[in-house]
């Protein structure tokens, strides 16, 4: 029986692939990664589409004449026109599972990194600036125990984020759509607010909410001007929902006082201002960059192949439609 073929934009963790091999033709590319112009040429012929970082509009879905299933890998998926795919009879999925522990982790040491300015103090030593070493009133930071953080966007890894930040003394408020039942939000110790009121009361927000067109620019101007000035902004989401040109208003003015990214508006382009700043710190989107996360990422996708083209429902599947329309 012949094989599907199934195309990948860019090579992925050879632990994860094994599966992929032995199922499928693979089109991959042998180092670096395929441009939109090539994709949309070899993905006439594929049955499956593994994209990784690359905006499957409506071009290259048009494109894919044979086209079944986008196992999108990422917890994200704004990268994928879903309502098109959709109406053309395709299944969307996505690994929400396998980032929440690394992003976590990442969010924290940001948090930490930013309170405790530890990146700011690196630098200090780097540039041999040692003049008021052993002074008491010298490079004081903030402590995470006894603040307040606030979570927007309570879903896996929101939660994984309480966990942490409650193991550090903090507490935990957040905004989701639907809040969690009294019941949840008692037995996590977590707390409610609404989002405007969440924004006045933290010490700490730390997004983790989908890129919608509800959720673009979320953080804004006027919403930062409501933040206390002792205050600090975490995304680890997606850049968009944190409007960069404001951001670096409210850093210059005092508005806040500092703001950690693995995000941006328009990356990978990063804003000379806030590489600017001290009381920022940047990283190059790397929530689940980690040498278990990546493989596991990737086994997820290839199980979601597998798992459609021998006829079951993969487990993460974010265009219900596709599924209503099947069984219609």
């Amino acid at each position: 029986m012949e094989k599907k073929k199934i195309l990948l934009n860019k090579m992925l963790p050879e632990k994860g692939l094994k599966e992929l091999y032995e199922h499928f033709e693979v089109i991959a590319p042998k180092e670096g990664r395929f441009s939109k112009e090539e994709v949309i040429n070899l993905i006439s012929d594929c049955h499956g589409f593994l994209p990784q970082a690359f905006k499957v509009n409506k071009e290259v879905i048009d494109a894919g004449k044979k086209l079944e299933i986008i196992s999108n890998f990422g917890a994200g998926f704004d990268n994928v026109d879903v309502e098109y795919a959709t109406q053309k009879g395709i299944m969307v999925t996505n690994i929400p599972d396998t980032v929440t522990q690394a992003t976590a982790e990442l969010t924290m040491g940001l948090i930490i990194s930013l309170l405790r300015r530890i990146v700011e103090g690196d630098l200090k030593l780097r540039a041999k600036d040692r003049g008021a070493w052993g002074d008491p009133n010298f490079f004081f930071a903030d402590n995470l125990t006894g603040k307040t953080l606030g979570i927007v966007g309570m879903g896996r890894i929101g939660l994984a984020v309480a966990r942490l930040a409650q193991a550090f003394g903090m507490n935990v408020v957040y905004n989701k759509r639907k809040p969690y039942s009294p019941e949840i939000d008692i037995q996590f110790k977590l707390k409610y607010l609404e989002l405007e009121e969440l924004l006045t009361q933290a010490d700490v927000i730390s997004l983790h909410c989908p890129l919608t067109p509800e959720t673009h620019h979320l953080i804004n101007a006027a919403r930062l001007n409501t933040m206390k000035p002792t205050a600090y902004l975490i995304n680890t989401a997606r850049g968009p929902v944190v409007d960069e040109k404001a951001l670096v208003e409210a850093l210059k003015s005092g508005t806040i006082k500092g703001a950690a990214l693995d995000v941006f508006e328009f990356e990978p382009k990063v804003s000379e201002e806030l590489l600017s700043f001290n009381n920022v710190v940047l990283t190059p989107h790397i929530g689940s960059a980690t040498l278990e996360t990546r493989p596991e990422m990737t086994r997820a996708c290839v199980k979601h192949l597998i798992d459609y083209f021998s006829g079951k429902t993969p487990t993460h599947v974010v265009n219900p439609g596709y599924l209503a329309n099947r069984k219609g």
